[in-house]
């Protein structure tokens, strides 16, 4: 099995720490490809930059070599449901799978993530999944850090007192630390928070395998079947000829 994680970011040692994280819990014989955006931002932190995130992702997809499933590396899931209509193969988000994963441990999840910038955008993406009802809150750090790469380290303390605080003030049941950058911190401190924790990165691998071993067809009626063949203008070769249907 070969998944691709795609980061829509151009954070290569973030794309490295999911991909780590990753491959640490596939199963014998899954293979996992990364890839990071070639230009953009280093992590997506709005509603703009998620939609130059969503037309990468479409972008790079069409570029990538023949994979089983791919993964929308970035926790608001940009172009996850473009890329779910234009190609063939399972496309799994980090946000999608981490929250329904969450929903099967508890009532209601908590995000916890390193930037206020953030909140809204993550926000949103909860209610776009249609899970809103199902989350507690929205925490965040405030201030600055000195590395994208290393925020978890440096911020473990302040990250942990707010997972703390959106179980014993808002209630939540399972915990995620949203944001790319904070792969892997989850399954590093879980014995030191009373609820369970759903690691972004392990949730969407094993899904993503779940998903692969059931065989999907793509759909050839309803909303996710593949648009008609339309011309196009300036895009990147590969993507105008999946769209143009010439791929």
């Amino acid at each position: 099995m070969r998944l691709l994680l795609l980061n829509p970011n151009t954070s290569r040692d973030v794309t490295e720490l999911m991909r780590a994280t990753g491959a640490a819990v596939a199963a014998p014989g899954t293979e996992i490809l990364a890839a990071t955006a070639p230009r953009g931002v280093p992590y997506i932190a709005t509603r703009a930059e998620a939609q130059i995130g969503g037309a990468l992702v479409l972008e790079m997809l069409a570029e990538a070599p023949p994979v089983d499933a791919a993964i929308i590396a970035a926790f608001g899931d940009p172009g996850l449901l473009g890329a779910r209509e234009l190609f063939d193969s399972p496309v799994i988000g980090l946000a999608e799978a981490a929250m329904l994963s969450a929903c099967m441990l508890g009532r209601r999840f908590g995000l916890v993530t390193f930037a206020r910038a953030l909140v809204p955008w993550y926000e949103e993406t909860v209610a776009g999944h249609g899970l809103a009802p199902r989350c507690a809150g929205v925490r965040a750090l405030e201030g600055r850090f000195s590395a994208l790469s290393s925020v978890q380290e440096e911020k473990e303390a302040q990250l942990i007192d707010l997972a703390h605080a959106i179980v014993e003030e808002d209630g939540a049941d399972v915990l995620i630390f949203a944001g790319a950058p904070l792969s892997g911190l989850g399954p590093r401190v879980r014995e030191r928070l009373p609820v369970p924790v759903v690691d972004q990165v392990v949730a969407a691998v094993k899904l993503a395998e779940a998903l692969v071993a059931q065989q999907p067809r793509k759909a050839t009626a309803g909303t996710f079947r593949r648009p008609d063949p339309k011309p196009s203008t300036g895009l990147a070769p590969a993507l105008a000829a999946r769209i143009g249907h010439l791929d």
